[in-house]
């Protein structure tokens, strides 16, 4: 079976989970077989977390679908994310911003920021920003972001990247040791942080000055 045909019955198997098609179009663009080791490929298209080396993981498609469907990601946009793992979630984000977006996203293990720079150059992303360095510190030289994505688990939430959110921005982070919850915090225009728990979730922990 070719791969855009398994990646068609995987993105119909999304539907359900309440996940817009805005966000679904966008995965249906981005060739996750190109995310993934290559023994692994066959595989890509399944709904579950594939491991890339160094004790990390590709997020299932349902979860990334999730977390671009709680950040209401628009064209134009600048993004940050912490933890680029492949790269695959930030070529989701990178079809939900357009070519008038920018993706910044930061990977702490180096090799793993060149797979992710590589595998992103491949897809032809041009959008997307590869940095390797702490993202629990997140990125002041491009600050403030419209939206910031943790692809791993915080402690907390931490300060640098809410003092790094734009007024009306949206982040996704999943937080906790054990048991974890994907929080969504929101900065009003006056500056005001709100969080609220969306629900468990299951990510590696984010190593860092501000992680684990």
């Amino acid at each position: 079976m070719e791969f855009e045909e398994k990646r068609k019955i995987l993105i119909d198997s999304l539907r359900p989970n309440g996940i817009g098609n805005k966000v679904l179009d966008a995965m249906m663009r981005v060739p996750r077989h190109l995310f993934v080791p290559d023994e692994l490929q066959g595989t890509a298209y399944i709904d579950m977390p594939l491991p890339i080396g160094y004790n990390q993981t590709i997020s299932a498609p349902h979860m990334v679908a999730i977390m671009c469907e709680l950040l209401e990601i628009t064209e134009g946009m600048k993004i940050l994310e912490v933890g680029s793992g492949s790269g695959y979630n930030a070529a989701v984000m990178a079809e939900l911003a357009g070519e008038k977006g920018q993706i910044y996203t930061v990977e702490r293990i180096p090799a793993l920021a060149l797979f992710a720079k590589e595998n992103l150059k491949k897809a032809g992303y041009r959008n997307v920003t590869v940095i390797q360095d702490d993202g629990s510190c997140g990125l002041e030289e491009h600050e403030p972001y419209d939206r910031i994505c943790v692809t791993s688990a915080a402690p907390r939430v931490p300060q640098p990247l809410i003092e790094q959110l734009a007024a009306g921005g949206i982040m996704a982070i999943p937080v906790g040791n054990g048991e974890q919850q994907l929080v969504i915090v929101k900065k009003d225009k006056e500056g005001k942080i709100t969080q609220q728990a969306w629900g468990g979730v299951i990510f590696v922990p984010l190593i860092g000055e501000y992680g684990y």
